[in-house]
């Protein structure tokens, strides 16, 4: 399959040529608005730098008052930034995928976007009609019962062929946790183990121990939960295709059920809960540690690891729909992490040990589309899986690694301790 790759810059003089002969005495008269729309973005980046070329041929280097990321962009037509600015980061990707920009690396853009989210203000937020568009969208796809079935069967449900094409042979779908994340040696399983061992010391597992995992996954934590003693392991998902993966895998020594976490019966000593609760949304929080803590014995411990969103920009987030609720988790929503503590200790549970880790997740990010891409270039992904599909995927992972690059966006390991009587 021949893909898009989105880090070879398009070739600039037949782009520009023939955008400025469309362009006609309409760009010109309508240019200044942009360069106004350029000098906002420029008073908003404290940080790093970016060196925009724009559709004129003219190039303006933004930002560049302290260290920080250093990017390029070629604005191949005006009306990207108009899509920026209509769609926030939605609209940002249809320019993109419509050929409106490009950049001979894009992550370093995306990371300097994040660095600056909060100086940055509503300049790459959506506004206006596509605003409230977005809004009903993510509403419509919200996480009650029916509707999380629905967001889950959409991401989780391409299929375990395609995922296990391109992560780790354990198949972990979070991040790991690297020895050093810069140092690029440690391979992808070591970490991700890593990660899974941090998860399990936080539950203090013994043998006779009952562990319910809220989100299974395909059965990777099971699996090694279950090596380190005699537990009984129940696990939570509603991806029919995980459940079937992780019933083969892990076999009669584990339960899994296609249930939601509000209707899980039962009470345990321990409970994993890694990236899950990115897929309840903003709404259903309350319900989801209402859950962890009628599920939790006396005395019981939950391990959670979540994405969180910095709480200074999180209200701004959380009035729109940015381009993963778009295009890749329906009725997703990142952690506001003072309301989830919050709501944690309101059910009387104790919030204990966090840990931060975002640049692994970055690494982890780099990892998987390093392997993506090789797995395209193979001509390994199955034929479902057009051009198109390949090209938004790629830019998923890019968006990602960028926004944990930038800071805004981190990963953590919490431990949720319920009092005993």
């Amino acid at each position: 399959m021949n893909a898009i790759d989105p880090r070879r810059p398009r070739a600039r003089s037949v782009r520009r040529s023939a955008v400025a002969r469309s362009a006609g005495w309409a760009a010109r008269l309508i240019g200044p608005q942009f360069h106004r729309l350029l000098d906002r973005i420029d008073a908003g980046l404290d940080k790093g730098s970016l060196q925009a070329v724009l559709p004129d041929g003219t190039v303006r280097i933004l930002g560049g008052r302290a260290a920080g990321p250093a990017c390029e962009v070629e604005l191949v037509r005006w009306r990207a930034l108009l899509r920026l600015v209509a769609g926030g980061s939605a609209g940002w990707y249809r320019a993109w995928a419509a050929g409106e920009w490009t950049s001979p690396d894009p992550v370093p853009l995306f990371a300097l976007f994040t660095a600056n989210a909060v100086t940055l203000g509503n300049v790459a937020r959506p506004n206006g009609p596509e605003r409230w568009l977005g809004r009903f969208f993510h509403w419509a796809r919200r996480n009650d019962r029916r509707g999380s079935r629905r967001n889950i069967a959409y991401h989780y449900d391409l299929g375990n062929d395609f995922y296990s094409l391109w992560l780790d042979q354990n198949m972990h779908y979070s991040s790991a946790l690297f020895c050093d994340p810069s140092n690029g040696k440690e391979s992808l399983e070591s970490a991700q183990q890593r990660k899974v061992d941090a998860i399990l010391d936080r539950l203090e597992l013994k043998d006779g121990s009952s562990l319910l995992e809220i989100g299974c996954g395909w059965g990777g934590l099971a699996e090694q939960a279950m090596q380190r003693c005699h537990i009984r392991y129940d696990g939570l998902t509603l991806s029919a295709e995980q459940a079937s993966y992780a019933r083969e895998r892990l076999g009669a020594g584990a339960n899994i059920f296609l249930t939601d976490y509000r209707d899980a019966q039962g009470q345990y000593d321990a409970i994993a809960s890694v990236e899950m609760v990115e897929a309840v949304g903003l709404k259903y929080w309350p319900a989801y540690i209402a859950a962890i803590e009628r599920l939790l014995k006396p005395g019981g411990r939950a391990a959670i690891q979540y994405i969180l969103i910095d709480d200074r920009i999180f209200d701004k987030y959380a009035r729109g729909a940015d381009f993963i609720q778009t295009y890749i988790f329906p009725g997703g929503m990142l952690i506001s992490e003072s309301r989830f503590r919050a709501l944690a200790r309101a059910q009387g549970l104790e919030w204990q040990d966090v840990r931060y880790f975002g640049l692994h997740y970055a690494e982890t990010l780099r990892r998987w589309r390093v392997q993506f891409d090789e797995i395209v270039d193979r001509g390994l992904l199955p034929s479902i899986f057009d051009q198109h599909f390949v090209a938004l995927w790629r830019y998923y992972l890019m968006y990602c690694e960028g926004g944990f690059s930038g800071g805004a966006i981190n990963v953590a390991q919490v431990t949720l301790v319920k009092p005993p009587r």
